[in-house]
């Protein structure tokens, strides 16, 4: 079956349609995607090239259906229509202009009530998007950040914006309950002391890959742990992925982190934040430059499946 197309041969992501804020033809779909292309300071030698990840993770997605016989047979695109906005018009020479025009571009996401979820790009974008949400819901926004690392530095060489600091925005950030926000999966050397403690410090919770480990045998509840926390006292609830909570092993597009989740964990994780309720999602960090078998692409279409079943059995529930 023929897929529409955003642009050359990149079809919208799982056979989508697509789909424009301004003109409502996204207004019959509960699902909205869209891509943030941007790369800004790269902090780690020649690691370069997430900026790649929204085209790929499109082009991969187009081999899957809806279907998880492991979730009792569900067919997620039978419930569910997706439509594809395409990609946030980013500048590649002009950071402030492209935060602002991610913001701009989520508030309208937001205001629709659909589902959105964002493909990165770095992780930088998540302060836009964030910062979007809690300027549309009347009250506090809570976070689940899942990923290795704490991404809260003050900054880097100079740069509010890069990669390595959008937590440090979050906190600075009225709108946002920072004793709502919770570092899970956070592991490895590739941190530094100062971002733990600046965490705690301001009030977050982390939740370490060894935490998770420790409660294998029960992933659910230390799931609702987790939301319990980023939910009180907050009108939302946020979920960032960064492909490097994965272990290299699972995530050979992502940074080369070890002893970090497995792809059941995570796949698990989602699941259970999306059954509690959140409001949107982003997965940001891949690389296809270093991903020679678009592994750790094809993965976020997974991850997406499964926040949207967990949706689905949530709305079951009702």
């Amino acid at each position: 079956m023929s897929q529409e197309k955003l642009y050359g041969n990149t079809p919208c992501f799982m056979g989508g349609k697509k789909v424009k804020l301004s003109d409502g033809s996204a207004n019959d779909r509960d699902v909205l995607i869209y891509g943030v292309p941007w790369e800004g300071s790269v902090t780690w030698g020649d690691y370069t090239g997430c900026e790649l990840g929204p085209k790929v993770i499109r082009l991969n997605s187009a081999r899957y259906s809806g279907y998880l016989p492991e979730l009792n047979h569900m067919d997620v695109l039978s419930h569910y229509k997706i439509g594809d906005l395409g990609d946030v018009d980013v500048v590649p020479a002009d950071t402030i202009e492209t935060m602002n025009r991610i913001q701009n571009f989520a508030g309208d996401v937001w205001k629709t009530g659909k589902f959105p979820v964002a493909f990165g790009g770095d992780h930088g974008i998540t302060y836009p998007i964030v910062k979007a949400l809690s300027e549309e819901v009347e009250g506090k926004v809570g976070i689940i950040h899942l990923d290795a690392h704490y991404d809260n530095y003050k900054e880097y060489e100079g740069d509010l914006y890069a990669r390595s600091t959008p937590f440090h925005r979050i906190y600075e950030s009225e709108h946002v309950r920072n004793e709502s926000i919770v570092h899970m999966g956070i592991h490895g050397p590739r941190n530094a002391p100062e971002t733990g403690k600046y965490a705690n410090e301001v009030g977050a919770t982390t939740i370490s890959v060894r935490d998770i480990r420790k409660s294998a045998n029960d992933l659910t509840e230390l799931a609702r742990h987790a939301y319990s926390i980023a939910s009180e006292g907050t009108e939302a609830v946020y979920l960032s992925i960064c492909s490097d909570v994965l272990d290299f092993a699972f995530n050979p597009g992502g940074p080369v982190d070890g002893n970090g989740l497995t792809s059941y964990e995570l796949l698990e994780l989602i699941l259970e934040f999306s059954q509690l309720g959140i409001r949107g999602m982003d997965y940001v960090e891949v690389y296809p430059q270093q991903d020679t078998n678009d592994n750790s692409s094809h993965f976020v279409t997974y991850a997406v499946l499964y926040a949207l079943a967990g949706n689905i059995l949530r709305e079951n529930k009702k």
